[in-house]
């Protein structure tokens, strides 16, 4: 079975996890080589083998499920990727709800398909189990001997999929742009720049500024901005500006952030070199409390009930990378693979964007508590928030034509939509993927920028 063969030094770049990463789709994607004769002095690297997958997360009842794969293997240097095929293989291992024996299936390769072309069918009577079913998958690559799991923890910690069960359906229809709100306050507004109140760097005329690649909100409404660019964080109040700048040993390149109740910082730094990224860990103070390589190419951090949690590609897990005060290395990351984020409280909130369709349910114990199920006319690029609040939703999805794009929040109760409205999508400068909107209570804070700097925007979603 022929899979995808590409050269792992041009297997570039991890930006396209932009679009898929919250919405579940994974993407295959490792670090750009150094120029020719960087390629000449280094050592071969070793075979490569890796699969992406969009997995089922959510089911609705009756219909068929198929776990399809993409394959993509590589040869360390371009002499070896002349001579190697990919020669890929895979077999999937399901079983209702978590417990028993996984009953395998022979991937087949789908040769019409443009992608997912490895696929396997789920039984009937394991896709259609009130308990939802757990999987994984295995691929070997004949040419080179290398064996790969798909999550990576395997059996161990497998895909876990759960029935829908009974939504709230919301269809949007056909998007209407242009018909902004406007923000309740605006509580950050900085200028590009060098000075201490400023953020980023003006690299030049008609050059677009870099910095502020992240944010986050605590509880009292205080906005914490992650300046890469000068290596500092920046605190504001609502009607005090700046009030603390602290320096921070990040590497300067665009970064995602959590901040922890107790002032503890995670910074998940894309710049490592290697393919996966670095998780740093940082006192409020700034002071370096150390540092961990994720499991995968991580997209993602936010907070656990035990710390940081990473999203992961292409498993597309959320995976715990902090424990009982201290950073996980990256085997015990993928032993606690899990498909849905955990929620500081308790529970997990699971996300699957498919096509122009997005299920979000929350989950306990291995059941749904609550389900939405939302379509729409107009296509939907990713999904950047979906955060429960008490028995309800606050989703947060951009939609987009060919020459516009705007952001569209819904505000979602147990039964129905209670209001929704639009968002200027305000990405002048770039962000980190996934990292544009924060909510805490009833506000929703949006990071956004235009030509002259970086703001951060309050809305309230109730009496509006």
């Amino acid at each position: 079975m022929i899979g995808v063969h590409l050269n792992r030094r041009v297997f570039a770049g991890t930006t396209a996890l932009a679009l898929g990463a919250l919405a579940g789709v994974a993407v295959g994607l490792f670090g750009v080589g150094g120029a020719a004769a960087q390629r000449q002095a280094e050592p071969a690297l070793p075979p490569l083998l890796e699969a992406t997958h969009l997995p089922p997360l959510l089911t609705a009842r009756g219909e068929p499920v198929e776990l399809r794969y993409d394959v993509f293997c590589g040869a360390g240097d371009e002499e070896a990727a002349s001579r190697a095929e990919c020669d890929a293989s895979g077999t999937a291992f399901v079983r209702a709800g978590d417990a028993g024996r996984f009953e395998q299936i022979p991937l087949r390769v789908d040769a019409s398909a443009s992608e997912g072309r490895y696929v396997a069918a789920v039984p009937s009577a394991i896709a259609q189990s009130p308990d939802g079913f757990s999987y994984y998958a295995t691929f070997r690559d004949g040419s080179s001997g290398v064996e790969i799991s798909s999550p990576p923890g395997a059996g161990d910690a497998p895909e876990r999929s759960l029935p829908l069960g009974r939504s709230v359906d919301v269809h949007l229809g056909r998007h209407v742009f242009g018909r902004i709100r406007e923000p309740d306050a605006v509580v950050v507004r900085a200028a590009w720049g060098d000075g201490p109140d400023q953020v980023g760097l003006e690299q030049g005329r008609n050059l677009t500024p870099i910095g502020g690649s992240s944010f986050d909100v605590d509880r009292a409404g205080n906005v914490t901005v992650l300046d890469e660019t000068h290596k500092r964080l920046l605190r504001f109040a609502e009607r005090d500006g700046v009030t603390s700048r602290t320096p921070l040993a990040v590497d300067g390149t665009i970064a995602d952030m959590a901040v922890a109740d107790d002032g503890k910082i995670y910074v998940l730094d894309s710049s490592s070199p290697s393919p996966k990224p670095l998780l740093r860990a940082f006192a409020p103070d700034g002071s370096a409390l150390g540092s961990v390589e994720s499991a995968e190419r991580a997209a993602q951090v936010r907070l656990g009930p035990a710390g940081a949690v990473l999203l992961q590609e292409p498993s597309d897990q959320w995976m715990d990378a902090a424990a009982g005060g201290r950073l996980l290395a990256p085997d015990s990351q993928r032993k606690s693979g899990r498909s849905g984020r955990p929620l500081p409280g308790g529970g997990d909130v699971v996300v699957l964007r498919r096509g122009n369709e997005i299920r979000v349910a929350t989950v306990s114990g291995h059941r749904v508590v609550r389900s939405w199920r939302v379509t729409s006319e107009t296509p939907i690029a990713e999904v950047q928030l979906a955060e429960p609040r008490g028995a309800g939703l606050v989703l947060v999805a951009r939609v987009y034509t060919d020459d516009q794009d705007e952001f569209v929040v819904l505000v979602l109760d147990a039964k129905r939509l209670v209001r929704s409205f639009s968002l200027d999508s305000a990405d002048w400068a770039e962000t980190a993927p996934l990292s544009k909107f924060r909510l805490v209570g009833s506000s929703l804070y949006q990071l956004g920028s235009t030509a002259a700097g970086l703001f951060v925007d309050r809305f309230e979603l109730e009496g509006n």
